[in-house]
């Protein structure tokens, strides 16, 4: 299976239809958000897929980002500040990652697979012992063209890809 790690699209809806035209191309399933959607109108455009989601510190109108998952049904679901979520045998710890003291922390404690966070704006890929650290980049307007990423991990391989979005 295939799952899209995303990050900090910041109602950048142009990007935002770009991740969803890639992701559908690669055949993923899952899409995992690690914050700063910013305002419920992106998640709609993650209909085609089962979307699990964190805050991050830029989402302030929680209310109506839980109306827009409970719209989309299914399995979706905002977790909130944190999630653990399992596919195919593999653990996600999923947050948003203000502080990079925390987001090594959880990775350094190998309880999970895989650390998906965002924030920064850097797309980041490093192993700590069993676990693989996980930032996909974002779509804020001044980050860097070659940070302007989505990730990909298929649970098959355990292996990480990242995409442009800017293709």
């Amino acid at each position: 299976m295939k799952i899209g790690i995303v990050s900090d699209t910041h109602d950048n809806v142009a990007a935002t239809e770009r991740i969803t035209d890639i992701l559908d191309s690669e055949g993923v399933e899952i899409v995992i958000h690690c914050g700063d959607f910013v305002a419920p109108l992106l998640p709609p455009y993650f209909s085609e897929f089962e979307l699990h989601g964190v805050l991050g510190n830029n989402d302030g109108d929680v209310a109506n980002l839980q109306a827009a998952f409970d719209s989309l049904g299914g399995e979706s679901e905002l977790h909130g500040r944190f999630a653990t979520l399992e596919f195919d045998g593999l653990s996600f710890a999923v947050l948003h990652g203000e502080s990079m003291d925390e987001v090594r922390a959880i990775a350094d404690s190998e309880a999970y697979d895989f650390v998906c966070y965002g924030h920064h704006h850097t797309r980041d890929r490093s192993e700590h012992g069993r676990t693989t650290l996980v930032n996909p980049g974002a779509q804020f307007p001044t980050t860097p063209a070659d940070h302007q990423t989505i990730a990909l991990v298929d649970t098959r391989t355990e292996s990480v890809q990242f995409r442009s979005v800017l293709e």
